[in-house]
This record gives structure tokens, sequence and C-alpha cells, in this order.
């Protein structure tokens, strides 16, 4: 066992235990992003199938946001109180579940109940994600290791046109929802079995854990949410987060639908350009928390490095205003492939702004306060998207909303948080 009230020697080396971690997480954000993606992919099949028009399938996204929004500040809470490897795997079985019961729905309803159920169970994906970062990971470390796990989102989204079509084709469309959620299941053992707090970790080297805990210490005490709700920098992070998570929320269920009514792909071709999409989208969660780290690195304070960074992926998503109004289909998959990856470099400096000025015991709930307002607005803008399509039926107010939220909420955290400075509590 490593005796960690020694100091390592100068010359150890610091082991990468802590990525395995980060590894466990990402495969977790590709299964979530598996399970979440499916409805958009099969929306044109299952809207012929069940007669839903616009507003109907915007009020299945609505709902779903809305179980969502509730459970995530909820899940922010269970994740101080019991800690990221039992708080995340149940919130994972949770979703799971809930993901094969669509296989079972009848009619919008039926969609309905399954859409909630999964909604609960995901909200706990990210603030679980980011209480284990915090416990594993120096504020140096953060944005980059966010970004990582966060990337898996994308590969997630990559994953489910490869997947699902066939699967549909082959099996019919209850199929891709069992299939998809019984092969996700596999990851929950290996979770419990490999996930503890880094000085609860056998195999942890001290040279590593200092790494960890270079950091001056913070008190891990509970934190009430109404001295929470009195900081700005709280509300810095989760009006950031009504912003453009509304953005992230329609690309993820509406760009099979553009696509399909832009361009005429379906199900058997909409498959090369979601994967250019999302992969460009991976380039933005990785290289937007790896910019922000370098220049941390360089001597810049976390301040300047954040929204530098920031101000670079919302300068980079302003193009998509014009993309509904593109001929070319793959111009347009550029432009959107661009702003989503915009998105995600913006979104994982986001998410480290509780870390980066809260004590570890108020990270969990801040997350899931920003959360909460995340999904609000998501469900705001999903009932907008729907009145749209549904009126006139043309993409371009939904992406003129989209390349224009990003420097909107780039200047609410820069009001509310200036400097960035740590908060005493």
């Amino acid at each position: 066992m490593v005796d960690f009230s020694k100091a390592p020697e100068p010359s150890e080396k610091i082991g990468r235990y802590r990525w395995i971690i980060v590894g466990l997480l990402f495969a977790a954000m590709v299964i979530n992003y598996v399970d979440r993606q499916t409805i958009g992919l099969l929306k044109p099949n299952l809207s012929k199938e069940f007669g839903w028009d616009e507003n109907d399938y915007a009020n299945l996204v609505f709902y779903f946001q809305m179980s969502y929004a509730i459970a995530y500040v909820a899940w922010g809470k269970v994740m101080d109180k019991i800690g990221a490897r039992w708080g995340f795997g149940i919130a994972f079985l949770i979703w799971q579940l809930a993901h094969i019961a669509h296989a079972g729905a009848r009619g919008l309803n039926g969609f309905i109940f399954a859409r909630m159920g999964l909604g609960v169970g995901e909200a706990g994906g990210f603030p679980g994600g980011i209480k284990a970062v915090a416990e594993w990971f120096p504020k140096k470390e953060r944005a980059f290791a966010t970004g990582i796990f966060n990337a898996g989102t994308n590969i997630g989204a990559i994953v489910t046109p490869l997947v699902v079509p066939g699967i549909v084709l082959a099996f019919g469309w209850q199929m891709a929802f069992i299939v998809t959620g019984l092969a996700g299941l596999i990851w929950l053992p290996i979770w419990l079995l490999v996930y503890r707090r880094p000085r609860e970790v056998k195999k942890l080297g001290a040279a590593e854990l200092a790494h960890i805990e270079q950091d001056p210490a913070d008190p891990v005490e509970k934190i009430a949410w109404t001295k929470l709700l009195t900081k700005k920098e709280t509300w810095a992070y989760s009006l950031g987060k009504f912003l453009i998570d509304p953005i992230w929320w329609m690309f993820l269920f509406w760009l099979p639908d553009f696509l399909g009514k832009r361009y005429g792909l379906d199900l058997k071709s909409f498959g090369p350009p979601l994967i250019a999409i999302y992969l460009l989208s991976d380039v933005g969660s990785v290289g937007g928390g790896w910019l922000s780290s370098n220049f941390l690195k360089m001597g810049w304070s976390i301040n300047k490095a954040r929204k530098i960074t920031m101000l670079i992926c919302a300068l980079l998503a302003v193009p998509v205003i014009f993309a509904a109004n593109v001929d070319n289909l793959w111009v347009a998959v550029l432009i959107i492939g661009v702003a989503t990856a915009a998105h995600q470099g913006f979104s994982a400096n986001l998410y480290t702004l509780p870390s980066d000025v809260f004590p570890r015991g108020a990270v969990g709930s801040v997350v899931g306060i920003g959360g909460m307002l995340g999904a609000f607005g998501g469900m705001v803008f999903s009932k907008y998207i729907g009145g749209v399509l549904e009126s006139i039926g043309t993409y371009t107010p939904i992406f003129i909303v989209a390349g224009s939220a990003y420097l909107v909420a780039l200047l609410v955290v820069h009001l509310l948080s200036p400097k960035m400075e740590e908060v005493k509590i």
C-alpha cells in the first residue's frame, strides 16, 4: 500500500491513473449520447408511423428536458453527498433502463414517459463527471480532462448513425433501443470496480496523488443552496448554460430533420454528414480544453485563459447563422460542424467555472443548478423550434439564434464574474 504521508521524490514520474478515470467518463458519454440521439435519428420514421407533427416532436423533446432539468439540480446535490462512484453508477442504470423501455412505447404518450425516465437518469451524467474531474485533477488540467470526457458525446453522436440505421433496417426500430441499451450496460460493473477517490486507490503512486492535490486544500463541508444562489458566480455559470445548452439540444434532436428536409437525406444517407459534423465537434471539445489549459501553462490567469478561449469559440459559431441558406450540403456540414465544435470548446471551459471558483463541496450543486437552467432554456427553445417549423417551415430563424447565443453568454459570464476569483462561502 502506498504511504501517502511521504512526499514523492522530485525525480519520481507522475503516473497516469487519473486518465483511466477520464477514459471511463468518456465511454459513459458515448453511451449517453447513443441513447439520447437515437430518437432524433428516427424522427422521420417515427413521425410517419405515429402521425406526429412538428409540435408533437417538440413536446417529446420538451418533456425530456423538463425531467432532465428537475433531476439535474437534484443529482448535483446527490453527487456532493454520496460521491461520483455511486452517484454516477445509479444515474447510469436509470438512463440505460429508460432507453431500453422506448422499445415498448406505443404512441406519443408512451415515448414521453420513456423520454422522461431517460432525462432523469442522464441528468446525473455531467454532475457526476464534473465531480469526478474535480476529485481527480488539479485546476490546471480540469478543462482538458473535461474536454476529453465531453468529447465522448460527439463519439456517441457518430456511433449512432453508424449503428442504429443497420439495426432498424434489419430488425425494426424497437431493436435499436434494445440492442444499444443492453450493450451499454457492460460499462456499469467496470465503473464500480475501478472508480474510487484518489486516496482510496492502492495502485495510485505518491507522485500522482501529490499532483492531483497540488491546489490549496479547501473545505468540503455541506453548503446550502441558499448560499450558492446569492453568489454571482453561480449565476454566471447557470445563465451561461441557459443560453448555450439549448443550441446543443437543437443540433442533437433536429439536425437529422434539417438534413432530411433541406438536402433530401434519409436513414440510409444521414451517416456521412452527421459523422463529419460530430468529428469536428470532437476537435472543438478537446481543442477548447487544451487551449485554455495551454494558456494557463503560459502563465495566464484562469480568468484570461478561459475567457479568451470562450471568445474564440463564440466567434467561430457566428457563421452558422447562414447555414440554412447554403445550397451545397458539404459547405453546410462544414459550417455546422465548426459551430458544434465551437459549442463544445465553449462548453468545456464553461464547465470548469464551478471547480475553478467554488470549493469542492459546492461544485456538484453549482453544476446541478446550471444544468437545470440549461435544460429550462432547452425547453423554451424546443417550443420555439416546433412553432417556427410548424408555421413557416424554415430553420433560418433557429440558426440565427444559434449563431448569436455564445457571444451573449460570454458577455453574461464576464459581467457576473469579471475576474473569476475564488468564491468565499
